[in-house]
């Protein structure tokens, strides 16, 4: 008897696996459950449809339920949804436009996805406010926008959803300003590129309110109220505030949920039924760096987990060995990126954890288009492991970051990046590509060749009871134009020759624009008898963007304030 597959969900996970599962099995009775209209779409899509960069609709529907009938013999049931699991007799309760039935199972794979987060504010549920999750929510957005012509437009929350609406919002013509509750837009990333994507936005009349949240929503006079009183025009809302897994299914059949909020599964993606699988934005996996449950709700892992458990599903045995969290995502002409643990992440999970920051050209600066590029490998000082990487600019960002994501799956260190041979043509990098380079800042600070502190640690040692002398080895213009309050200044070129004007017995805190020179400084004092010596990694642009935050969050005390000029 050929085996009965029940697929609840489609879209990315439920989807994939039912054509992975054909594949497997020519005889399998298939079938896929979708509450929605459409069964297999781009969601990734819908913002760049808002924004017309995506022209035709259709261009995001990528099969329908004649197409799975056609290709694969799959029967797919749209506007059905599944009301009721009964596990012992390894049967689902459906709800669909012919009524209710029950329907059978050999194997079950749950792909449910998630829900989006509206929270349950006052007006939250006004005509005007949107989320955007699905085609029909993207339907009735484009509809408002075409038939209303908002001329302003709040977005609550900051995170991937958030910044691409943002984004789209603007090339529609709204005023858009985006609300987020947390310190700093895409907090997934270490602060300082929350700083740079916010100036991003700025840059392109995105207002950015960060650190503070939304209290009310008014239809009537068409503002929103944020929790510290002032009020934003917003003839439009959408809230972009998170996911949550769909899991209501799954708590009535009583399988396990983990303590991550993601339905349990083992490394073949079984719940603890062992006939019923699940993928995608309702499960939880183990981070590949930390090693802790987390729910990781992005496409990639997505179809990659609903093909794994079609193939476990077909008795096909195939491990899921976890996620890396990798994403990137577009900024008006900038992108920023992540893979594996940032800084903050890393330190949580109790590594002893060390940075590397460069801001480099992404390809050789004598080439014409060069763009500066910053990338940040965050990594074990305890056996120079590389845990995550970060970047943010205006071309060679996603590049380095899938390089970065190789790497973590491959378990390498910085001394494995710094001699990895990547590609090489000035139009496309310089001869020691920005990830070798950072591994070459790493590899020094480990080694305690050249020990490395963040913006972050010099701010906080300035405002300590001993703070570091600060030695500033840009040039004398560099300096004029910009720098730390009371640092010395010795361009690298003289430092050999003014040894005296710098202190055996005090702890000293060296910076350039981006820690080459201070590099070189260091190195030239360490070997003249200075051992009380650090280099700020991502030198004054760093520390300039920590200042900036500090500022922007009332924290930067008088010890920190850049001077702009001379000093009187």
């Amino acid at each position: 008897m050929s085996t009965r597959l029940l697929i609840i969900g489609g879209v990315a996970g439920g989807a994939t696996a039912g054509a992975r599962a054909r594949r497997l099995d020519e005889h399998a009775q298939i079938t896929i459950l979708e509450r929605g209209p459409y069964v297999s779409y781009a969601n990734c899509g819908l913002p760049y449809f808002i924004a017309r960069q995506i022209e035709e609709r259709d261009r995001l529907l990528l099969a329908t339920p004649e197409s799975f009938a056609t290709r694969y013999r799959i029967d797919v049931k749209v506007q059905t949804e599944a009301v009721e699991l009964d596990r012992g007799g390894k049967r689902v309760r459906v709800r669909g436009p012919e009524g209710e039935a029950w329907l059978p199972y050999d194997r079950l794979i749950l792909g449910q996805g998630g829900l989006p987060v509206r929270p349950p504010l006052p007006g939250s549920d006004a005509s005007h406010v949107f989320t955007l999750w699905s085609v029909p929510d993207m339907d009735r957005l484009d509809t408002y926008i075409a038939t209303r012509q908002p001329k302003s437009a709040v977005v609550v929350g900051g995170g991937f959803i958030g910044l691409e609406m943002a984004e789209a919002f603007h090339e529609r013509g709204i005023a858009t300003t985006v609300v987020e509750l947390l310190p700093t837009v895409m907090s997934l990333m270490d602060a300082e590129f929350g700083v740079q994507v916010a100036r991003e936005l700025e840059r392109h009349r995105v207002q950015v309110v960060t650190d503070i949240g939304v209290r009310a929503v008014y239809a009537d006079r068409h503002e929103v109220e944020l929790t510290d009183g002032r009020t934003i025009p917003a003839e439009l809302v959408l809230f972009a505030t998170g996911v949550r897994p769909e899991l209501a299914l799954a708590r009535q059949a009583g399988l396990t949920i983990g303590e991550s909020g993601g339905l349990v599964v083992n490394e073949y993606l079984q719940t603890s039924d062992p006939d019923i699988y699940a993928a995608g934005d309702m499960i939880e996996v183990e981070h590949r760096v930390s090693g802790k449950k987390a729910r990781v709700p992005l496409a990639g892992p997505a179809n990659r987990q609903g093909r794994i458990a079609a193939s476990n599903a077909m008795g096909v045995p195939m491990p899921y060995g976890g996620a890396l969290g990798t994403s990137v995502v577009k900024i008006f002409d900038a992108t920023a990126g992540i893979t594996g643990l940032s800084e903050r992440a890393a330190r949580a999970a109790g590594f002893d954890v060390g940075v590397a920051i460069v801001h480099a050209n992404h390809h050789a600066k004598y080439y014409p288009g060069a763009r500066e590029l910053s990338l940040k490998l965050v990594y074990d000082r305890s056996n120079a492991r590389l845990l995550g990487g970060q970047a943010f600019g205006h071309a060679g960002v996603d590049k380095r970051i899938d390089v970065l994501a190789m790497a973590l799956l491959g378990k390498m260190t910085l001394h494995d990046l710094a001699r990895v041979d990547l590609s090489y043509a000035p139009p496309y990098s310089s001869a020691n590509d920005p990830v070798n380079v950072a591994a070459f800042v790493g590899e020094n600070d480990v080694a305690g060749y050249s020990p490395n502190i963040t913006a972050t640690q010099l701010a906080d040692a300035l405002q300590s009871a001993t703070p570091p002398l600060v030695l500033d080895v840009r040039t004398t213009t560099e300096y004029a134009a910009g720098h730390i309050r009371g640092a010395v200044n010795i361009p690298v070129d003289d430092v050999r020759d003014r040894l005296h004007e710098l202190p055996l017995d005090r702890d000293i805190a060296i910076h350039c624009k981006s820690g080459f020179r201070g590099h070189l400084a260091a190195r030239i004092l360490r070997q003249r008898g200075f051992e009380r010596l650090v280099n700020v990694t991502g030198g004054w642009t760093s520390f300039e963007l920590e200042c900036s935050e500090r500022t922007r969050k009332q924290q930067l005390s008088e010890a920190l304030r850049c001077v702009t000029g001379p000093e009187h």
